[in-house]
């Protein structure tokens, strides 16, 4: 290199390896033999680190610099294009997904089936189908097939997993005592605020959802003989919910990252789940450990079929459903057979669908209720009742009380009054529980505590009169002034007879008329008007039903008071 040639342009730094301007000979002389020097050291020291590199037979364990090979590596084949597409219920795609393996070519690095965890109500929401689906459960292919969809299943379901009430163990004495679970104990616990926390899955989502709702309602109707009332207990359940809307596996994810069960008990609470998935969780060897059994008063089972749409490859499709062994199933903590005596879901898949609709529907608004009470002599009259009993008509209000008070949820705000007056000038109506916050204090009780004592010892003034026409428009003015946008304000009015005995005594037809004029759109209160007998002016009953957008019922029953809360609940959270 001559003294005006630069150094190679991709060094780091000219400056550093151009030749001084005046350096002598001897000194370039030097500085060549001082570079030859430091060659010779890097080649030796190069030589021994290479030798401390290679293996005892001298052979090297690796090359000293990566030379381009030879010849190109060989790569496995490209992945087939999907011939199959599989959706499955998450917790068992992990057993589709294995046989799916099984059948690959061999050198093939992947499958010509597809397999995808996906839960069984959004299979039915996305397009296109797969061509096997294994749901949790085999009421997911009845409600496809009431939609025209074809499928197909191929032997018997490829596995059962009951579903079971769960939650941690810190917890397990309140929402499982000795073990044991119930629906009815659930919606219990959870009303009487006896569990921190309470969690489900839509159910027009999941399994755990829809078994899970249908099961509850069949819990609830067993445990109450008004159909209006078992609807409420289960609503009740569902406005307790921390969240309604969770799916379980996320519930498992969360639960694996706790490490401490009372936080996990305030967090997460309690849950459906299928045993498989309880199972699933405990023998992971997580912090928080689980208790859960199946609920006493309704055992459900999630089954697993294996079904084909119409036009898929039938051939690959069979082959996957022979690589799916019994032993594989079992393995994952499946059930090799349905738990004997499981509620079977109906077959009429609208009727399974109607309460899951109902509850994920379901309107989580504040609740505001005035509660009008006929205090009136004719309360006394003895009537016959659907048991048969020849009881009072107060006294069945009596019965009813207890079970009234626990109906409202804790975000019910409530009053009541008695109406009925035994001289001509005296009041319509007079405040027995003030309204306000049922969780808040009324006379130095709490509210729900008050309503349910004033109800247990209610008693009609002998010789009253009827205030009814007047009663219902100071009540409705009364809560038109308390409604709100985000809140459904109604009143409830419970009468054996027709208006009458007083000095506000007025005719029907004024009533109706007055009760139009004072309505407002921007302000609704619905009035739930329930009749106490055969003597209830039933017509009167039904025009201010009509006139304010609610309901009339007929009532000879106990639990008719509390029915006409069921009705009004339900009317005001979308039932």
């Amino acid at each position: 290199m001559s003294d005006n040639e630069w150094p190679d342009p991709r060094l780091p730094d000219r400056t550093q390896w151009s030749r001084p301007p005046h350096e002598p000979p001897l000194s370039r002389g030097r500085t060549l033999l001082a570079a030859a020097v430091v060659v010779l050291v890097l080649l030796a020291a190069g030589g021994i680190a290479w030798r401390l590199m290679s293996n005892r037979d001298g052979t090297p364990v690796a090359e000293p610099s990566a030379a381009p090979p030879t010849s190109p590596r060989p790569t496995a084949p490209p992945c087939p294009e999907e011939k199959l597409r599989v959706a499955a219920a998450p917790e068992i795609a992990p057993v589709i997904e294995n046989a799916a393996g099984a059948l690959r070519r061999p050198g093939q690095r992947c499958s010509e089936i597809a397999v995808r965890a996906v839960e069984p109500g959004a299979v039915l929401t996305t397009t296109p189908r797969p061509d096997v689906w294994v749901p949790s459960s085999s009421a997911w292919l009845a409600i496809a097939g009431a939609r025209g969809e074809q499928w197909t299943t191929s032997g018997a379901p490829l596995g059962w997993s009951p579903l079971v009430i769960a939650g941690p163990e810190a917890i397990s004495t309140v929402f499982a005592p000795q073990g044991r679970t119930s629906w009815t104990g659930l919606v219990q616990g959870a009303a009487q605020a006896r569990l921190p926390a309470v969690r489900m899955s839509d159910p027009l989502i999941t399994t755990t959802g829809l078994l899970g709702v249908f099961a509850l309602h069949r819990a609830t109707a067993a445990a109450s003989t008004d159909a209006g009332i078992a609807k409420l207990q289960a609503l009740t359940l569902r406005s307790r919910l921390e969240n309604a809307a969770v799916e379980p596996a996320e519930i498992f994810r969360q639960l694996a990252a706790e490490s401490d069960s009372t936080t996990a008990s305030y967090e997460v609470g309690v849950f459906p789940t299928t045993e498989q998935q309880l199972t699933a969780y405990q023998q992971a060897g997580h912090r928080v450990r689980l208790a859960g059994s199946a609920p006493a008063d309704g055992q459900v089972d999630a089954d697993y079929p294996y079904a084909v749409r119409g036009g898929a490859p039938a051939e690959l499709a069979e082959r996957l459903r022979a690589a799916i062994t019994a032993e594989a199933v079992t393995g994952a903590g499946f059930r090799a057979t349905a738990t004997k005596g499981a509620l079977r879901p109906p077959a009429a898949p609208e009727r399974l669908l109607g309460p899951a609709r109902q509850w994920s529907g379901y309107k989580s608004v504040a609740f505001q209720v005035l509660l009008l009470i006929d205090a009136s002599g004719s309360m006394n009259e003895r009537i016959t009742d659907r048991a048969g009993r020849v009881v009072t008509k107060a006294s069945l209000l009596r019965e009813s009380g207890a079970t009234a008070a626990q109906l409202f949820g804790e975000e019910t705000s409530l009053g009541m009054w008695y109406f009925g007056t035994s001289r001509p000038g005296g009041p319509a109506h007079t405040e027995e529980v003030s309204f306000g916050p049922i969780t808040a204090s009324d006379a130095g009780r709490p509210r729900r505590d008050r309503l349910a004592a004033k109800i247990g010892s209610y008693r009609p003034v002998a010789n009253a009169g009827t205030p009814l026409y007047q009663t219902v428009l100071d009540g409705v003015a009364e809560m038109r002034g308390r409604a709100r946008p985000d809140a459904a304000t109604v009143v409830v009015v419970l009468t054996d007879g027709s208006d009458g005995g007083t000095d506000v005594k007025m005719s029907q037809a004024d009533f109706l008329a007055r009760l139009s004029a004072s309505a407002d759109p921007a302000r609704p209160v619905p009035v739930i008007a329930v009749g106490y007998g055969p003597d209830a002016n039933m017509s009167a009953l039904q025009g201010m039903a009509k006139a304010t957008g609610g309901r009339a019922i007929a009532a000879r029953n106990p639990a008719d008071l509390a029915s006409g809360i069921a009705q009004a609940f339900l009317a005001a959270h979308g039932g």
